[in-house]
């Protein structure tokens, strides 16, 4: 079994100093002076101008708009122009307008361009707590929470909290469809735990959740998310299995990544079942990293190809895959044909990348619920000359997240609008989860047991309870998830 590599907390407040300190000091800044609010609008309307992939789809983002092309004008400015921007009230409401609603839930504007380059780095503002919430049967409206993953080294792991830990309160409040987002991004609250009373019957209108009595306080510090959840090897009669949950593909990990393939190749694993289920992605050159890992016959043949917006046709890019890390090094490869996907509907982008870019190369055995459906990529995009981080506008810290480019394989095929959709189905709910990392835990038991040429059957309770619908809403401590940046 390959040992998790801890992270005290002295280490965690080292890496975040050294990562704001070094993301400050890649910055030029451009003026002093304060940005005003048409200053800032300016910048919006023509950085969605320049990079925005469905620019073409919204009337007020086309080059002859109003006489000015974000990239060739980039400072110029006409009467119609600045008449136009005078209209919005904030930064926020021009971006809202430029957005292409059907194809684009993703696209983002922030405040702080810092807190994404944390994020970025595994940083954030974190419990360790991560959870899943569902109306209570027969209810449209009242809400309970089950926790589905404790992150190592965190104030919820030293709590003691464990994944499917059901959950109907916070700070004594019933949670409901109205309240839940006051109540969960606090820093500082209380949980107050809950059981499920299924009262006898196999229907599900007659459930309900009650309070136990059991409560705990917890709050949310500064974070640093080793993205390698869970790896070790198990032994089947037929085969070493490496498993790998793997949390978020970012880039200061990759030679940690690196590192866990060597175990991997060292204790002889010849199958892989990578668990990607609470994967929202992060950076495609980590992608190509772990594909490149999973695979090592392939160097320099074509694993993704990114495609931009008109405006930015000379940027449209090929990543082949590599034997060699872009920090140095040689990369562990296990040189596999086949491997195992383990998702939910949480898993989104540079993991649906990972999929959707390995199977015209080797067999994908996909298992678990339909993916997000998001095959587009991001750039973070500064108020600059080039809008990029060279030399920034220090006048203001806004930046924008928008969709830039149509991440395909090397067959020219997108991720499907609806995501993904598995091999074999296994849904996650409130009553199968299981340990991460058990044989018992139902995707993994189902991989294993396709491994072991068992036949596909579904692992016991994994239907049960999939009549509970799912409250969705975003991620609390990674308001930018499910999105996949480029490098």
């Amino acid at each position: 079994m390959i040992k998790r590599k801890t992270m005290r907390k002295i280490k965690q407040i080292l890496l975040s100093c050294l990562v704001l300190t070094t993301i400050t000091g890649c910055f030029d800044d451009l003026d002093d002076g304060i940005a005003s609010n048409s200053d800032i609008k300016d910048f919006v309307w023509k950085a969605m101008n320049s990079y925005y992939l469905y620019n073409d789809n919204v009337p007020d983002l086309s080059n002859d708009r109003f006489g000015i092309n974000g990239i060739d004008d980039r400072y110029d400015k006409t009467e119609e122009y600045q008449e136009y921007l005078d209209n919005f009230d904030s930064p926020e409401d021009l971006f809202a307008t430029l957005k292409f609603d059907p194809l684009d839930p993703f696209s983002v504007i922030v405040p702080n361009f810092y807190d994404v380059l944390n994020l970025q780095q595994g940083i954030s503002l974190s419990n360790g707590m991560e959870y899943r919430l569902y109306f209570i049967p027969g209810s449209q409206t009242e809400v309970f929470g089950v926790i589905t993953l404790v992150l190592r080294n965190s104030v919820a792991e030293d709590l003691g909290l464990f994944r499917g830990q059901i959950f109907r309160a916070i700070d004594g409040t019933n949670l409901n469809a109205d309240n839940i987002n006051e109540l969960l991004s606090q820093d500082t609250y209380t949980i107050n735990f809950g059981a499920y009373l299924d009262n006898g019957t196999e229907e599900t209108d007659d459930d309900d959740v009650i309070l136990t009595g059991n409560s705990v306080s917890i709050s949310k510090v500064e974070y640093v998310e080793n993205p390698i959840h869970e790896a070790l090897v198990l032994t089947l009669p037929n085969a070493n299995v490496a498993y790998l949950m793997y949390n978020g593909f970012t880039s200061n990990f990759d030679n940690t990544l690196n590192d866990v393939f060597s175990q991997f190749q060292a204790n002889n694993a010849n199958e892989l079942v990578l668990d990607l289920r609470y994967n929202g992605g992060g950076s495609i050159q980590s992608a190509l990293h772990l594909a490149s890992m999973i695979t090592g016959q392939f160097n320099g043949q074509i694993f993704s190809k990114l495609v931009y917006n008109d405006n930015q046709q000379f940027q449209n890019r090929n990543y082949n895959f590599t034997n060699t890390l872009e920090q140095g090094g040689v990369i562990n490869s296990l040189n596999l044909n086949r491997v195992y996907v383990l998702t939910t509907s949480r898993s989104a982008s540079a993991s649906e990348l990972i999929i959707n870019s390995l199977r015209p190369y080797i067999e994908v055995i996909h298992i678990g619920d339909n993916t997000s459906g998001k095959t587009q990529s991001n750039r973070l995009v500064f108020d600059s000359p080039d809008f990029n981080n060279n030399v920034v506008t220090a006048s203001h810290t806004y930046a924008l997240i928008p969709l830039t480019a149509n991440s395909t394989n090397i067959n020219d095929e997108l991720v499907p609008a609806n995501g993904l959709t598995p091999d074999i189905t296994i849904i996650e709910s409130p009553f199968n989860l299981g340990s991460i990392g058990s044989i018992f835990e139902p995707l993994l038991s189902t991989a294993l047991s396709e491994i072991s040429n068992s036949g596909r059957s579904i692992p016991n309770g994994s239907e049960v309870g999939s009549t509970i619908r799912e409250l969705r809403i975003p991620n609390q401590d990674s308001p930018i998830e499910s999105l996949m940046f480029e490098d």
